[in-house]
This record gives structure tokens, sequence and C-alpha cells, in this order.
């Protein structure tokens, strides 16, 4: 089941209710009890789940995700260095077959 956020006109109290897709929207607050209770539309547009029985590597966390970068980076600059080393001893060996 989604979940929904919801805020309060009246006392401004806001919270997150598991709600079916099929379930009308919730108008009474449960804090104040009046009829000034409006659904907020979230970030993301689609559907997320929260709770077990999801895979872990579904939602990374933002520093798991920086982490990451950072790895393939790294990665990256050691290829880089590995194949300038190949292409200076390339040259220092053509030099050394021409004279």
């Amino acid at each position: 089941m989604p979940t929904y956020d919801y805020e309060c006109d009246a006392c401004g109290h806001t919270f997150e209710l598991f709600q079916s897709i099929s379930e009308p929207v919730k108008r009474k607050c449960p804090e104040c009890g009046k009829s000034k209770l409006r659904r907020l539309f979230g970030t993301g547009a689609a559907v997320v789940f929260k709770g077990s029985g999801f895979y872990q590597t579904d939602y990374r966390s933002d520093s798991y995700k920086k982490g990451a970068k950072a790895d393939k980076d790294a990665k990256k600059a050691s290829s880089e260095k590995k194949s300038d080393k190949k292409s200076d001893s390339k040259n220092s060996s053509k030099g050394k077959k021409d004279s």
C-alpha cells in the first residue's frame, strides 16, 4: 500500500498515512478534528514502497551513491594512469628503433 502525506490547514499537523489507492482522501484531522485535511503531492511521481521485503539495492541512500561514484572515479583515474604509462613506453621504444 502506498504512503500519502497529509497536512491540516487548521492546525498545521502533518503525518503519513498508509492507504489503499482505491480509498477516498481523508478529510478530518486526527489532531484537531476539523475537516481541513488535505493530501500533499510528493516529490516523486512513482509509488515508493517502504518496509521490509524489498531488495536493499532498490532505494540506496545518498551516502552510498556518493561512495560508489567515488570508487568509480578512482578506478577510472587509475586506468587512465595505466594507459598513459603504456603510451609512454611505446613512444620511448619507437624513439630507440628510429636511431
